[in-house]
């Protein structure tokens, strides 16, 4: 099972949404440890003409036969990696700051040779950012920039010249987030019930045991959709009667 099997609903220490009645149920305050988000923002575009260079190809490079012909870009991960960094406090703004940073989008770059082979490579995007942000004051615990990334490429062409080029459109998504690691006092229902694993293996029959025993009557049909919590007389109520 998991936290979200059908085999484990109904168990309080999973996973789940609550109503008010459930709040009742809490019985500790907890201190964790996480990175809490003092303040972020969403930057959503489409970057024309970007030139991107394919570095450590899988494969002997020599095996690759020019022209080339783009086939799509991805990025590797969510971590942008950030640049030249600079927080300058606004005097008119207390609290705030510009943040001026580049951020690093790493890429996978897929290609194709004259002679149809496949190749992989990867690069980077650069994007310059210059936004405003609550920052706070200086702490024992300090606070950090850290970027989370996504990028898609929706078209390129090969650039000539003596390394692998591309001129690429792109999607990016970048956030930027004021980030610390606090001790952070929260209200609990305990420890968390870790099921057993569902194994694969005995889901072949499952969906087939479920099934009702007998086909639904039109009544049924009717009297399910008007339930809150509808379901078909099968034969696990016969062994439950």
């Amino acid at each position: 099972m998991s936290f979200y099997s059908y085999k484990n609903q109904g168990n309080e220490r999973c996973p789940s949404r609550i109503s008010f009645d459930a709040c009742k149920k809490i019985i500790e305050k907890v201190c964790i440890q996480v990175d809490k988000v003092y303040d972020a923002c969403l930057q959503q575009e489409t970057l024309k003409d970007i030139r991107i260079t394919v570095k450590d190809i899988y494969g002997d490079w020599r095996d690759f036969t020019p022209p080339f012909t783009f086939i799509g870009c991805r990025s590797t991960s969510v971590k942008g990696k950030l640049v030249g960094t600079q927080i300058t406090r606004l005097p008119d703004r207390p609290n705030f700051a510009r943040i001026q940073t580049k951020v690093e989008i790493p890429v996978e770059v897929i290609f194709e040779d004259a002679n149809g082979k496949r190749g992989i490579g990867n690069s980077s995007i650069s994007v310059p950012k210059d936004v405003i942000l609550f920052v706070p004051d200086e702490s024992v615990i300090p606070f950090q920039l850290e970027s989370t990334v996504n990028a898609m490429c929706v078209s390129g062409k090969a650039v000539h010249g003596d390394v692998l080029k591309f001129e690429v459109d792109v999607c990016i998504t970048i956030i930027l987030k004021i980030v610390a690691k606090v001790d952070l006092l929260v209200p609990s229902f305990g420890f968390c019930e870790i099921p057993p694993c569902e194994e694969f293996a005995e889901n072949l029959c499952e969906e087939f045991f479920r099934l009702p025993l007998f086909p639904p009557q039109l009544e049924d049909v009717r009297d399910n959709a008007r339930s809150p919590n509808p379901r078909l007389y099968s034969l696990e109520d016969e062994q439950e009667e």
